[in-house]
């Protein structure tokens, strides 16, 4: 295999975290507008048009949707100059359009990037997610214990109380007895409104956001991202697939899924190196959102690579064209 086609993922960082720079950088003048499909749809074109300047092969395997579903950034698109390594793409080019145009926090840019044929190509459907930060055993909390049993598992863990404990988990009435069981044990619950990417990632970080665990359910897609970063960060993920109907099962097995009971480690999604961006549209606990201020816009972004564990804060002006 020659240099060029190898997997440099030092040399592609750098190019990655301009593509979700400028993924946000489109949405800025939409936050707080109240139009979640023009935010995205900015996000989307900035992503896509910074990809094609990078030196890769690159297949779209976690995007916008189905090719007929979506006119840009669809799985299956093909991205970059072509010349270069061949990579698997996942990105949500606006994670938290709702809170975008509602000017709530969390709002991000989110994109990840690995050797072709490495990343699970996760079907549209949901998936029950579990995650904790790094530093803990394998399996101290698995998708078979009961919420409850996660939460004195993790706590005996981290030789704590369970009161001493908190759990992020999307705000949705499906989640109503999770809830309910999870603060039964006294722990205390961060209830988000969307972008469960950043609600993994915060645990990966609990001293600074606060956050121990995650769980509950999600889009698949979206477990892809969020173990994709914890590969960086460190912590553990476990997924499993959750189906309603046939026609999601059909999205299953037209993916290559065959084992519809499958339990997901954060390396049976994420099976190789894998560099991520982030980049903050609303502040958050993660990231500073962007700000404006008179012929400049600040924004900022995390960019990590699995294979050092290297995790860099970049802080990036620019003046406002």
């Amino acid at each position: 295999m020659s240099e060029k086609s190898q997997f440099q993922d030092r040399l592609l960082s750098l190019g990655l975290g301009r593509v979700s720079e400028a993924a946000a950088l489109a949405s800025a003048r939409l936050i707080g507008r109240g139009d979640e499909k023009a935010a995205d749809q900015a996000a989307v074109n900035a992503m896509r048009d910074q990809l094609n300047l990078l030196d890769i092969k690159g297949v779209v395997v976690i995007g916008e949707g189905e090719r007929d579903e979506a006119p840009m950034l669809y799985i299956g698109e093909e991205v970059g100059t072509g010349n270069g390594p061949q990579v698997d793409i996942a990105l949500d080019p606006l994670e938290g359009t709702t809170l975008t145009a509602k000017d709530m926090p969390n709002a991000l840019t989110v994109i990840a990037m690995a050797p072709r044929g490495t990343l699970l190509h996760a079907p549209d459907v949901y998936m029950e997610k579990l995650a904790i930060g790094p530093g803990f055993k394998t399996g101290t909390v698995t998708l078979a214990m009961s919420p409850s049993e996660r939460v004195s598992a993790l706590a005996a863990a981290k030789g704590c109380s369970t009161e001493d404990v908190t759990v992020c988990i999307l705000d949705r009435p499906r989640h109503e007895d999770l809830i309910a069981e999870v603060r039964s044990t006294g722990a205390a619950i961060r209830l988000i409104t969307d972008g469960d990417v950043a609600g993994v990632m915060h645990c990966a970080e609990p001293e600074i956001t606060g956050i121990d665990m995650y769980m509950g359910s999600g889009g698949a897609p979206e477990g892809v991202l969020a173990a994709a970063a914890l590969k960086c960060m460190g912590g553990q993920f476990y997924g499993k697939l959750l189906f309603r109907n046939d026609d999601e099962r059909a999205r299953a097995r037209k993916a290559g899924i065959t084992n519809f009971d499958r339990v997901y480690t954060r390396d049976d999604l994420v099976r190789a190196d894998v560099i991520f961006s982030a980049t903050g549209v609303t502040n958050g606990s993660l990231l500073a959102g962007i700000k404006r201020e008179p012929g400049w816009v600040t924004l900022e972004t995390i960019l990590m690579r699995s294979k050092t564990g290297s995790v860099r804060r970049m802080t990036y002006k620019s003046p406002l064209r």
